[in-house]
């Protein structure tokens, strides 16, 4: 009898078994017959779910952003101010629990800006809708309770342009800051002026 494989589930653990790989040597330093080795499989059978490495990265920042978004909306249930609710939105970009969702992320990035892969620019697109309308739901629920004027919707774009602004600065020019501070205390400014 033939054994049925879930084609979906063998392209994750392929994904998944390359991760340490990617993280410990970035995915321009490893080979295919490395993560085939990892995965316990042919490199022939690599190619028969990714064309090449970089979907690899791909399919790995889905799976891992897929967890983070379950992780950041229980976290976010937790909270009750707004304040703090945008905060912790953005705790991504500096928290150690994230810290190999951001190198993962930071790879697919730079593989993202150089490929006019359809399915990487729809997924780039759907994460930033995504993450905005998050943000919308947020502040749109902090002027429905009152906590904030109702011209703080207009702000949103601005706050998460800053947001992932420092975040590219800091990786790409080693700036070196503390990010949570910096991010916190812009944070604060603005509320200081947005909150009733």
């Amino acid at each position: 009898m033939a054994i049925i494989v879930d084609k979906q589930q063998k392209k994750r653990d392929i994904a998944l078994a390359a991760k340490e790989l990617i993280l410990g040597y970035g995915v321009n330093n490893i080979t295919v017959s490395q993560i085939a080795k990892s995965a316990n499989i042919g490199k022939g059978t690599v190619y028969e779910y990714f064309k090449n490495k970089d979907e690899i990265v791909f399919e790995l920042v889905e799976i891992m952003m897929s967890e983070h978004n379950l992780k950041k909306e229980q976290r976010l249930k937790e909270l009750s101010s707004t304040r703090e609710k945008i905060k912790s939105f953005f705790s991504f970009f500096y928290t150690d629990e994230d810290a190999q969702l951001r190198e993962i992320y930071k790879q697919f990035t730079a593989i993202a800006l150089a490929n006019t892969d359809p399915k990487i620019i729809f997924f780039q697109r759907e994460c930033y809708v995504l993450y905005v309308k998050w943000m919308e739901d947020i502040i749109d629920e902090g002027i429905t309770n009152q906590e904030l004027k109702s011209e703080s919707r207009e702000l949103i774009m601005g706050i998460f342009a800053f947001a992932q602004g420092s975040f590219i600065m800091n990786i790409t020019a080693d700036m070196g800051e503390d990010l949570k501070l910096k991010i916190d205390r812009q944070i604060d400014l603005l509320f200081d002026l947005i909150e009733r």
